[in-house]
C-alpha cells in the first residue's frame, strides 16, 4: 500500500466526528431550549392558567403537540428542539403573542427567543467545540 501522507487516516478521523459530535451537542441543545422555554413562562402575561402550562420543549425525533404554535404538530428534526406554546385545549396562544383587534398583543415568545439566543448559539458552539477537540486525536 502506497503512503498517501495521513490522508486515508485524517478522512477516517472526519468522518468519525460527526456521530460524537451530535451526541455532545444535544444535552445542550435541550439546556438551552428549556432556559428559553423558563423565560417564556416568565414572559406570559398572566401568572397561572393554561397557557403558561402548554409551553412545551420537544427533544428531537418526537412529535410536538397537536394544535401547537407555531406550526401545529411536526416531527423534530435530528439535533433539534422544539419549543412549542398551545396544544389541544389551549388554541389562542398566536392570538395573545399578536394581539387581535380587540386585545392588545402580550408578546412572550419571541421575545424570549431573542432574550436567549446569542446565549444559546454560544453554548452550542462551545459543546460542539468540546466534542472535537475530545474525539480529534482518537481512531
Amino acid at each position: 500500500m502506497a503512503d498517501d501522507g495521513g490522508i486515508a487516516r485524517l478522512q477516517q478521523r472526519l468522518a468519525a466526528i460527526p456521530a460524537s459530535v451530535k451526541e455532545a451537542a444535544l444535552p445542550a441543545v435541550l439546556r438551552q431550549a428549556e432556559r428559553m422555554a423558563d423565560t417564556m413562562r416568565g414572559l406570559v402575561p398572566v401568572d397561572t392558567g393554561d397557557l403558561k402550562g402548554s409551553i412545551a420543549v420537544t427533544p428531537a425525533k418526537q412529535s410536538t403537540p397537536a394544535y401547537s404554535q407555531p406550526g401545529g404538530s411536526m416531527v423534530v428534526p435530528e439535533n433539534a428542539a422544539a419549543i412549542t406554546v398551545g396544544n389541544a385545549d389551549v388554541r389562542y396562544a398566536h392570538l395573545v403573542e399578536y394581539g387581535t383587534r380587540g386585545a392588545p398583543a402580550k408578546a412572550y415568545f419571541w421575545p424570549a427567543v431573542r432574550l436567549n439566543q446569542t446565549r444559546a448559539k454560544k453554548a452550542i458552539k462551545a459543546a460542539i467545540g468540546r466534542a472535537v477537540r475530545k474525539n480529534w486525536g482518537k481512531a
